[in-house]
């Protein structure tokens, strides 16, 4: 008797949005699941994107996330794992519908360095990695992806 009945429109709204749970040693620690969701992954019922759009956006959570406990020293950086391909320091994201994401950035060389990887392969380690000597500001690719995705 205490449930509350719901319209469709709330019911389509609670679909779209990502349920997150996380837990850490350090009760302070930030985490995904405390944050708001950007607006653009609202915008879309979860049953009606992509396996390539679904992984891209929660990632896009995950970044920001990790980016807002770096200092103006670090960046974000991507570790690859399972293999000994080194480090990709995250200058851009992408997907490819059905079920590809991609990952644009550099190498610690300075190389030009992109990853294509299927959504079933998908295993991501976010590192900081000191930030370019060159560059005044670090580069916040986390913060841009979130604010694309509620723009689009």
């Amino acid at each position: 008797m205490g449930e509350q009945v719901k319209t469709a429109a709330e019911a389509e709204e609670a679909d779209a949005l990502p349920k997150v749970h996380e837990v850490h040693a350090d009760p302070k620690a930030k985490n995904a699941a405390q944050k708001p969701v950007p607006d653009g992954v609202k915008k879309t019922p979860v049953g009606k994107k992509s396996p390539a759009q679904w992984a891209y956006e929660r990632l896009i959570i995950y970044l920001k996330n990790f980016e807002e406990d770096l200092d103006n020293e670090h960046e974000m950086a991507m570790g690859f794992t399972g293999g000994d391909a080194g480090v990709l320091r995250i200058e851009g994201m992408g997907y490819y519908d059905p079920d590809i994401v991609t990952f644009y950035g550099s190498d610690p060389s300075g190389s030009k360095t992109q990853l294509v990887q299927h959504v079933s392969q998908l295993n991501v380690m976010l590192r900081a990695l000191p930030k370019a000597v060159e560059q005044a500001e670090p580069k916040r690719i986390g913060f841009r992806l979130a604010q694309d995705l509620d723009d689009a």
